[in-house]
């Protein structure tokens, strides 16, 4: 016990090659769990034959490619009728589509008036479920003043839904805007190079972009990814010994990472470049822990509890530091969380456990608001656009969702584990599974509540699900999903 203490609680500087190792052997670990050949269903022989048989080929196979075939083991229709359906459904009075050509995705963005430049710093929070803050009226709720305080001063999102249930869900959401296919991230994906991304669009407008992590971005292939999909990569393998005060196996603790946005946004400021920050923080996952004396501790102890108020209190202090600075004026501030704590529920897909908390943050750009009905996970990045008054040609699924343009019929949320993959309108969640079966039924986003119904109107979502799914993995495995430019 004594060893295991002095491991997860110190901070000794002479530990991070330790520290990295430790890492690395848990994001093996995670991906060995997630894709637990005992879990699967009993497919047909072909499925057998190419993913559940046992050996190191198809353990190897697994590993690297990540992702499980659309079209061979879910419900699909013709490719055109497909395409067909979700250029309607992708089509609004904000966004008209860029062209007749029937595979053609693309939608035109177009705002009156000039573009607003202003630096975006967007923090994804690790697994912080909406329930932790009071705002989402939970009984389980924690103690976040900081964050309290920028929702009562900002807009937030009362009915926001995660993707998934992994970090890397998170940020294939936030970066490439895009419906969850099944298997793994596009972030653990070969081929996943020169994407349309949210840092994509911002280097083109002259913007330095820089996904910022506290642990080492190696894990779970971010590095990669980042770096090659138009962001620069700052972690802890980047950093010296003057730039940590304190880590665990998970990586810095949420002050550190802060400091490093904040020398990232003076540094780009004193050039002349307007910045794009993306910030991911690590200190709510295990083992929770971070320096004392920052924050009282919960009563009984509770380390998840803790770290939240840790997380909250390494970004208000951020904040309250910002506000000092020459470029705060002209900066949004989002906070968002990547997934929940926790996802297993009383359903197949538990809506509740991917109700997640947003906000959007600066009291000199943004006016209090609250958005009370359904979004997703991907429309952050087109929301924050649209703030800025951006004209684009967008290749993401999201939309702006403060337009007056975005139809109310055309709400919806994905959600997904690592097999099933669900669409959420407010009253109705369909959800594809393999070997082509699937779940139709009315639900109850608050409580999770599901009853089963196939009746003709929940049809419609039923084929919007496929629409969604099928085209976004057409989209990428055809590698239609890259940058145009």
């Amino acid at each position: 016990v004594g060893l295991v203490k002095w491991v997860t609680e110190g901070d000794s500087r002479w530990l991070p090659r330790i520290w990295q190792t430790v890492g690395y052997a848990a994001s093996l670990v995670g991906i060995s769990y997630g894709f637990n050949q005992s879990q699967l269903p009993h497919f047909n022989n072909e499925f057998n034959r190419e993913i559940g048989k046992n050996g190191i080929y198809a353990f190897c196979a697994a590993f690297w490619e990540s992702s499980i075939d659309y079209d061979r083991f879910y419900m699909k229709k013709p490719v055109e009728e497909t395409l067909a359906r979700v250029r309607t459904l992708l089509e609004t009075k904000a966004a008209k589509l860029a062209s007749a050509g029937p595979h053609d995705l693309r939608r035109i963005i177009k705002h009156d008036g000039p573009e607003k430049h202003w630096n975006v710093v967007l923090i994804s929070v690790e697994s912080l479920s909406a329930e932790f803050l009071a705002h989402h009226k939970s009984s389980k709720s924690i103690q976040t003043p900081y964050l309290d305080k920028m929702m009562d001063e900002g807009l937030w999102f009362d009915k926001m839904y995660a993707t998934g249930t992994r970090t890397v869900r998170g940020l294939e959401a936030l970066t490439l805007s895009v419906p969850p296919t099944p298997g793994q991230s596009i972030v653990w994906r070969p081929n996943n190079e020169d994407l349309f991304s949210l840092g994509h669009l911002f280097r083109s407008r002259g913007y330095d972009t820089a996904y910022v992590y506290g642990g080492d971005a190696m894990f779970d292939n971010m590095n990669y990814f980042f770096s090659h999909n138009g962001y620069r990569v700052v972690d802890r393998q980047r950093k010296t010994e003057k730039d940590i005060t304190f880590q665990n196996a998970w990586g810095v603790c949420d002050e550190d990472l802060m400091n490093w946005a904040m020398e990232e946004a003076d540094a780009d400021h004193a050039a002349g470049k307007p910045f794009f920050l993306h910030v991911m923080t690590v200190s709510n996952h295990r083992p929770f822990t971070f320096p004392d004396g920052k924050i009282e501790r919960p009563q009984p102890e509770n380390p998840r509890k803790a770290a939240v108020k840790y997380t909250d209190y390494a970004i208000g202090n951020f904040v309250e530091q910002s506000r000092s600075k020459p470029w705060f004026d002209n900066t949004l501030f989002v906070v968002v969380a990547d997934h929940c704590h926790e996802s297993a529920g009383k359903v197949e897909l538990d809506v509740t456990k991917y109700h997640i908390p947003c906000l959007i943050w600066n009291p000199k750009l943004v006016k209090p608001q609250v958005y009370k009905p359904l979004v997703s996970q991907i429309d952050v990045g087109p929301t924050v656009l649209g703030l800025m008054n951006w004209s684009y040609t967008t290749q993401f699924y999201g939309e702006d969702v403060l337009d007056s343009g975005y139809e109310k019929s055309k709400r919806r949320a994905f959600v997904s584990n690592y097999q099933k993959i669900g669409l959420l309108r407010e009253e109705a969640l369909a959800i594809l599974k393999p070997k082509g079966e699937v779940t139709l039924g009315k639900v109850e986003i608050r409580t999770g509540d599901f009853a089963s119904d196939t009746s003709g109107a929940l049809q419609e979502v039923l084929d919007d699900a496929v629409a969604f799914y099928q085209s976004a993995s057409w989209l990428f495995t055809s590698g239609r999903m890259k940058a145009e430019n």
